[in-house]
């Protein structure tokens, strides 16, 4: 980086800190040079560098900003290098209705995060997401990866009347019970209940693509997601799916129950290496795995 460019981005950064500390109006943060920074090739660091001098500010960690605030900037800042950004309602309770579908948990960050960095995985294929909640991950892959079709699926009659107001919010078109076109991406928003869906039910997706995120958070709904994984398996018409499993590992038992019933069941898995970028505020000392799924050959890592 030539000297002049390095006291530029130092100057930025110092811009962002001070306009952040003080909570400042989001419009006076100097925007337009940051666009024209990250088009620069160190654009990528520059944004990370940002989320340290705010969000990550160790005084912001003790004494940050309102969360409604600091929610409002992390979404501008995403909006720079995606061009887009997802807004979400959700509900400030751990568990509401009934449900703890109503919040964003940190998997569903880590997801929508290495979909970001890995886009390719979802470009033009057709997505079915299990367990969906509020719906940033999704919102996050077809705004930002472009599959050719998206299902959002969930079971609580609640969160589903979330999920399809979030999908308003971020500029989709819905229609209930209809998949709709929103540009090159068809948009579905389907109830799904692991315990009762049917094969038949799943071969009508016809998925490409199955992730889910911190669905593993007891045994009962490991059962059932295993249920689902096992008809995916048989029922398709062409390959099975590709699926991605996101979870924070909450006790040494978390993931070691779910890979366990995989072996037994004879689907291969493998832990994906960690996403280098981290676009989204969550606890730095959870621990996040990801896991592809084969649901053809046998299993092993």
């Amino acid at each position: 980086m030539a000297p002049e460019d390095h006291e530029g981005a130092t100057s930025l950064l110092q811009s962002f800190e001070r306009r952040f500390l003080a909570a400042r109006a989001l419009p006076s943060f100097p925007w337009q040079s940051l666009e024209e920074k990250l088009r620069e090739p160190s654009g990528s660091a520059l944004l990370l560098a940002i989320l340290q001098k705010t969000v990550k500010h160790p005084v912001c960690v003790q004494h940050g900003p309102s969360v409604k605030y600091a929610r409002c900037f992390l979404s501008k800042l995403i909006q720079k290098p995606s061009g887009d950004s997802v807004t979400l309602s959700e509900s400030t309770a751990i568990v509401s209705h009934g449900t703890t579908g109503l919040v964003t948990w940190d998997a569903a960050l880590y997801l929508a995060e290495w979909a970001i960095e890995n886009p390719a995985a979802f470009t033009d294929r057709t997505v079915l997401e299990l367990g969906s909640g509020a719906g940033l991950t999704g919102l996050a892959i077809c705004k930002a990866c472009y599959p050719r079709a998206y299902i959002f699926s969930d079971c609580h009659a609640q969160v589903l009347e979330q999920l399809r107001g979030n999908v308003l919010l971020n500029g989709f078109s819905l229609e209930p019970h209809t998949p709709i076109d929103t540009g090159s991406t068809k948009v579905t928003v389907a109830q799904l209940d692991w315990d009762e869906v049917t094969a038949s039910q799943l071969s009508d997706f016809q998925a490409d693509v199955v992730i889910a995120a911190d669905v593993l958070y007891y045994w009962e709904v490991t059962l059932s997601l295993l249920r689902v994984l096992k008809m995916l398996a048989d029922c398709q018409r062409k390959s099975a799916p590709d699926v991605y499993v996101a979870y924070t590992v909450r006790s040494q038992d978390t993931g070691k129950l779910f890979t366990t019933e995989l072996d037994r069941a004879g689907i291969y898995w493998e832990e994906m290496p960690p996403h280098t970028g981290k676009l989204f505020a969550y606890e730095e000392h959870s621990a996040i795995v990801i896991l592809k799924l084969m649901l053809t050959g046998r299993h092993g890592v």
